[in-house]
Protein backbone atom coordinates (compact mmCIF):
# COMPACT_ATOMS: atom_id res chain seq x y z
CA UNK A 1 0.00 0.00 0.00
CA UNK A 2 1.01 3.36 -0.46
CA UNK A 3 0.87 5.68 2.19
CA UNK A 4 0.92 9.62 1.56
CA UNK A 5 1.63 12.38 4.04
CA UNK A 6 1.29 15.44 3.91
CA UNK A 7 -0.05 18.69 2.49
CA UNK A 8 0.30 21.31 -0.41
CA UNK A 9 -0.05 24.84 0.35
CA UNK A 10 0.72 28.09 -2.35
CA UNK A 11 4.41 27.15 -2.66
CA UNK A 12 4.19 23.62 -3.70
CA UNK A 13 3.08 19.73 -2.45
CA UNK A 14 5.11 18.82 0.36
CA UNK A 15 4.24 14.55 0.89
CA UNK A 16 6.19 12.03 1.90
CA UNK A 17 5.50 8.86 0.55
CA UNK A 18 5.90 5.08 2.42
CA UNK A 19 5.58 2.09 0.12
CA UNK A 20 4.45 0.10 3.34
CA UNK A 21 5.27 -3.22 1.07
CA UNK A 22 8.35 -2.61 1.14
CA UNK A 23 8.66 -0.96 4.36
CA UNK A 24 7.79 -4.38 5.89
CA UNK A 25 10.39 -6.55 4.58
CA UNK A 26 12.81 -3.57 6.34
CA UNK A 27 13.93 -5.19 9.98
CA UNK A 28 16.02 -2.42 10.92
CA UNK A 29 13.54 0.70 10.69
CA UNK A 30 16.39 2.79 10.06
CA UNK A 31 14.54 5.62 8.73
CA UNK A 32 13.40 6.51 12.55
CA UNK A 33 17.40 6.70 13.46
CA UNK A 34 18.50 8.54 10.20
CA UNK A 35 15.70 11.13 10.70
CA UNK A 36 17.20 14.53 13.01
CA UNK A 37 13.29 15.67 13.64
CA UNK A 38 11.80 12.22 14.02
CA UNK A 39 9.39 12.35 11.71
CA UNK A 40 8.69 8.63 11.40
CA UNK A 41 7.41 6.50 14.05
CA UNK A 42 6.91 2.41 14.13
CA UNK A 43 3.24 1.47 14.04
CA UNK A 44 1.73 -1.84 13.15
CA UNK A 45 -0.55 -1.65 10.26
CA UNK A 46 -3.88 -3.35 9.78
CA UNK A 47 -2.44 -6.13 8.07
CA UNK A 48 -0.64 -6.71 11.24
CA UNK A 49 3.10 -5.47 9.30
CA UNK A 50 5.61 -3.47 11.43
CA UNK A 51 5.90 -0.31 9.11
CA UNK A 52 6.39 3.33 9.83
CA UNK A 53 4.21 6.56 9.30
CA UNK A 54 5.05 10.17 9.47
CA UNK A 55 4.50 11.73 12.87
CA UNK A 56 1.17 12.86 12.88
CA UNK A 57 1.68 16.30 14.91
CA UNK A 58 4.71 17.30 12.64
CA UNK A 59 2.53 16.49 9.34
CA UNK A 60 1.65 19.84 8.24
CA UNK A 61 4.98 21.07 8.99
CA UNK A 62 7.23 18.73 6.49
CA UNK A 63 8.12 21.78 4.52
CA UNK A 64 10.13 22.85 7.48
CA UNK A 65 10.30 19.86 9.27
CA UNK A 66 12.46 18.54 6.23
CA UNK A 67 14.25 21.42 5.45
CA UNK A 68 18.00 21.09 7.38
CA UNK A 69 18.00 18.14 5.25
CA UNK A 70 17.40 19.41 1.86
CA UNK A 71 19.78 21.97 0.95
CA UNK A 72 20.05 23.02 -2.53
CA UNK A 73 22.28 20.66 -4.30
CA UNK A 74 20.10 17.86 -3.34
CA UNK A 75 22.57 15.26 -1.79
CA UNK A 76 20.74 11.73 -0.97
CA UNK A 77 18.64 12.49 2.26
CA UNK A 78 19.55 11.01 5.36
CA UNK A 79 16.00 9.12 5.59
CA UNK A 80 16.32 8.29 1.47
CA UNK A 81 20.11 6.68 2.55
CA UNK A 82 18.89 4.83 5.34
CA UNK A 83 15.95 3.11 3.55
CA UNK A 84 17.40 -0.07 2.52
CA UNK A 85 14.26 -1.37 0.59
CA UNK A 86 13.68 1.79 -0.81
CA UNK A 87 10.47 2.98 0.25
CA UNK A 88 10.43 6.45 1.04
CA UNK A 89 10.09 9.56 -1.71
CA UNK A 90 9.90 13.04 -1.23
CA UNK A 91 7.78 14.90 -3.62
CA UNK A 92 9.94 18.37 -3.63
Amino acid sequence: MIANYGYMDGSGEYYITIDTDKCAECEGKMCIAACPKGLFVPIEDDYGEDVVEIDSGKVKELKYQCMDCKPTEKPPLPCISACTPGALKHSW
